[in-house]
């Protein structure tokens, strides 16, 4: 009886090709035993772009990041100070201006290109504007506000309503990307509002138009109010009320 010789079944292409990439492999493993590896530590211990808490705890964790420590930083809209309840005194060289001290946020008495970082947050909700003293928004839950960023005057005839906020945010961001050195950084803090029945997503506007300037949208954070706003007078709602407010991060690049 003839005895039966089988021939081993013949290996697949794509098999031949695993098995000649994993030859490869080896070969450099052998002549190349030091392989990159990538540094760093795996961790959770790191910044949100969301947080759910108030200013003074996010704007730290904003500067830790983006700004490095020593710089000199103008917040041309420091107000009573509650971004920087929670940095470290020392950390920063701060220039602390607003319209109480007499400097205006659009003609900053600061040489060009002489500015690490600049802060901007302004009034931003078209009450806060208006042409009138007596019909000043800022009441009920909002009063906070209107004590802390606005000098309590009647606006100076300009835009009205929404263009009033933007006129002033992009004003604002001309005379900040003067004074600004080159990568300097400029932090906005703002709201989108709904004005005159209208909705108005103020942080879309104000990256579109800081771009056109020269600065880069590095980054955004999202800060959630940690109590509900109140309404007067509320008949119909057609939009929801805004409880979130953000920090837009930009880098001067031209």
């Amino acid at each position: 009886m003839k005895e039966t010789k089988y021939k081993p079944a013949q290996k697949s292409k794509h098999a031949r090709v695993r098995e000649g990439r994993y030859k490869q492999e080896s070969l450099w493993s052998e002549e190349h035993p030091r392989k990159r590896v990538q540094g760093g530590i795996t961790t959770s211990d790191v910044v949100q772009s969301a947080y759910m808490n108030g200013n003074a705890e996010v704007f730290p964790k904003l500067l830790a990041l983006h700004v490095p420590e020593g710089s000199l930083v103008a917040d041309v809209t420091y107000g009573q100070g509650v971004f920087w309840r929670n940095v470290p005194e020392g950390k920063y060289i701060i220039k602390a201006t607003d319209l109480k001290t007499g400097v205006d946020c659009r003609k900053l008495p600061y040489s060009d290109k002489s500015i690490d970082c600049v802060v901007l947050d302004p009034p931003y909700m078209e009450g806060l504007l208006r042409r009138n003293a007596d019909h000043l928004g800022g009441v009920g839950s909002y009063k906070s506000f209107r004590n802390a960023y606005s000098d309590g005057n009647g606006g100076d005839g300009g835009p009205k309503w929404h263009k009033a906020v933007l006129d002033l945010y992009f004003k604002a961001g001309k005379e900040a990307h003067r004074v600004l050195c080159e990568k300097g950084i400029f932090i906005v803090k703002c709201q989108d509002e709904v004005s005159a029945g209208k909705q108005n997503l103020t942080h879309v506007e104000l990256i579109n138009e800081y771009a056109s300037m020269g600065f880069y949208a590095k980054d955004l954070f999202v800060v959630v109010r940690l109590n509900n706003a109140s309404v007067s007078r509320l008949k119909k709602q057609v939009h929801a009320r805004k409880n979130h407010s953000y920090f837009l991060v930009f880098v001067k690049i031209r």
